[in-house]
């Protein structure tokens, strides 16, 4: 096995639209000749489009996009302008009257972030779509809808830390698998090859990185959940492999091990985690080594989308962190 650079997985295009200023974006993948899709939405917060059409029984057997999005709830109008876009194209489901393109998407809050009143949009959905076509984005830390993210919530924004879009993609034999997550996660980062924590909410005179978990078994008799706002991860899984919608549904359950293990804690009720998966049905492969893969690529990918982001928003960067400590 080794890596690949994600926007090399055959069959898909990436893009991204941000809004510095706002502080919130969009990333779309799109699958031009369709992909089987699955969905698992594990948090208790989410945000989400056209995850019912995902389901086993239903009709429906290709995607032609999904997006990500910040903006809360507003930001899922991004959708229409991926619709919009594939409409273009000639992109869709026949229907016998015309193509109607299928693009389930999920959003993250981040409106505490920057200005709330932009929020994406129809026309920030068309334009990931166009920088799609422009070239394959497979940008890291503060772009798309890891514009505004953030991690580490618990002690509020003064002393949470940059969240991101994070990538990871892999090669076994033929079979290709990759990760586009969104982190805003209202836990820490953790990094499981250590045991460590690497970012999240700390303290500013020492910059220890505190516990969200030892923080919330101090206040499990007084914490006021409503403060617990602003949070929610999501991911796009894209794999060659062949897929039924059932087991596709279900190796998109199992890649959120990816986020168990990086995310302390993890699908909290103040968090909509929710991740797609898209497989265009190219190479035969075992279901259980697929599933593998992907709880793997979801867990690198949330690494990668911490450590490259910069600090914003007067939210830490994980790298700054590191040269203040030294410092």
């Amino acid at each position: 096995m080794r890596e690949i650079d994600l926007s090399s997985i055959d069959g898909f295009r990436i893009g991204h639209a941000s809004d510095d200023k706002a502080a919130t974006g969009c990333s779309v993948v799109i699958c031009e000749r369709g992909a089987v899709g699955g969905v698992d939405v594990r948090g208790g917060a989410p945000g989400t489009r056209e995850t019912d059409l995902l389901r086993s029984e239903n009709l429906v057997e290709s995607v032609h996009a999904v997006f990500l999005a910040g903006g809360s709830a507003f930001g899922l109008a991004a959708g229409s302008g991926v619709m919009g876009f594939l409409e273009e194209k000639g992109i869709g489901f026949d229907t016998g009257a015309g193509r109607v393109p299928v693009v389930p998407g999920a959003i993250l809050y981040d409106l505490q972030t920057g200005d709330n009143r932009r929020r994406p949009d129809i026309q920030m959905g068309y334009e990931a779509c166009r920088n799609a076509y422009k070239a394959h984005q497979n940008n890291t830390g503060n772009f798309g809808a890891g514009t505004g993210a953030s991690i580490g919530k618990i002690l509020g924004p003064g002393q949470a830390m940059k969240g991101g879009i994070g990538s990871y993609a892999v090669q076994a034999s033929d079979v290709q698998m990759g990760a586009l997550v969104a982190v805003n996660s209202f836990g820490d980062i953790m990094d499981p090859e250590t045991g460590k924590l690497i970012a999240g909410v700390y303290e500013k005179d020492s910059l220890e990185l505190l516990s969200t978990e030892n923080i919330l078994i101090k206040q499990i008799k007084t914490a006021d959940a409503n403060r617990f706002s602003g949070n929610t991860s999501i991911g796009i899984i894209m794999t060659n492999a062949k897929l039924t919608k059932a087991q596709a549904n279900k190796v998109a359950s199992i890649a959120h091990d990816g986020f168990a293990r990086t995310m302390r804690p993890s699908h909290t009720l103040v968090d909509g985690d929710s991740l797609f998966l898209l497989a265009t049905g190219e190479v035969k492969a075992d279901a259980n080594t697929i599933g593998m893969l992907a709880a793997k690529v979801v867990e690198q990918a949330v690494l990668r989308g911490v450590k490259d982001t910069t600090t914003a928003y007067n939210l830490l960067s994980y790298r700054d962190l590191q040269k203040r400590r030294k410092a």
